[in-house]
């Protein structure tokens, strides 16, 4: 299998991974838990599986000279992909649907192209052209029924859920200059320490300090989102980062509103149309495309 495919592959399986989110933490708000409370189980419960995965790799060399400067960078982009992307996801899920969360998440793929472009001026290729655009017509046909937004309340949601949306594609855009400098290994475990450390301290200076008060499923649910939708996705993510580029690994992102909006009918119970089963057609057209015309340029 080529470098490419390995990516795609790598990147799919991250996607759907970290799609599931979303559907944990609706489930984990039914036993009313503070949003601080159940984003620090998420990140505590992961830690020590990124502090033991650098113990293992301490003594492999990283790939390039890392300077100063670099570290700034790394906590920089582990303070905004993975603390400030995830708080504002987490606070906006209190407002709106697991659903409309998706649709909102999902207009990072052009930030990113936008900021990849701006910062380091890589060109926009036709096939990333054609491939974000039959990508958008599939989730906007997917999540049709799911555009109405009146009330304060779900507006609220979906600023805090766009705001999500562009910190983690800066994260996505910085870590694909700073991956192949690190390696993947080294550069996720850094980044989601760093995300810790920023939670904590905002628990500390703010939380209710009610950790020890909830019922099992919430432990339950925060160790899940630890492991099937922290731990292993970061990993796929920089994995598929470094082998397809940030631009893109993130047109692969528009698979995960459709898997979301099939775990939240299977899991939450919200509602699945004949509308979306077509939109989620033809996103899996347009991550198709993006792959079969990825292969060619390989090979070419």
């Amino acid at each position: 299998m080529s470098s490419k495919s390995l990516g795609i592959l790598y990147g799919v399986l991250g996607v759907v991974l970290f799609s599931s989110k979303a559907v944990m933490v609706k489930l984990a708000y039914r036993y009313n838990v503070d949003t601080l409370d159940l984003l620090l189980f998420r990140m505590l419960f992961s830690l020590p599986f990124y502090i033991f995965i650098l113990f293992l790799i301490r003594k492999k060399s990283a790939k390039a000279k890392i300077e100063t400067k670099d570290f700034a960078w790394l906590f920089l982009f582990g303070f905004v992909g993975y603390y400030l992307a995830s708080y504002f996801d987490f606070e906006g899920l209190n407002y709106i649907k697991a659903g409309l969360e998706r649709i909102i998440l999902f207009v990072y793929p052009t930030i990113v192209v936008f900021l990849s472009w701006l910062i380091f001026r890589q060109k926009i290729t036709r096939v990333q052209f054609i491939a974000i655009l039959v990508t958008y017509v599939g989730v906007l046909i997917t999540f049709w029924d799911e555009l109405d937004v009146s009330g304060n309340e779900v507006l609220l949601g979906g600023f805090l859920v766009l705001l999500s949306a562009i910190t983690y594609a800066s994260y996505l855009v910085g870590s694909g200059w700073l991956i192949p400098k690190f390696g993947v290994l080294r550069f996720t475990c850094y980044a989601m320490i760093v995300s810790t450390v920023c939670i904590v301290i905002h628990y500390l200076v703010s939380g209710n300090w009610g950790l020890m008060d909830y019922p099992w499923p919430v432990y339950a649910y925060g160790l899940a989102m630890a492991i099937f939708a922290t731990l292993i996705p970061s990993f796929l993510v920089s994995a598929a980062i470094e082998r397809l580029g940030a631009s893109n690994f993130s047109i692969l992102g528009s698979l995960g509103p459709i898997s979301t909006i099939l775990l939240a009918f299977v899991f939450l119970n919200e509602k699945l149309t004949y509308w979306q089963l077509v939109g989620m057609l033809v996103v899996i057209f347009g991550v198709t495309y993006l792959s079969i015309q990825g292969k060619k340029r390989a090979k070419g």
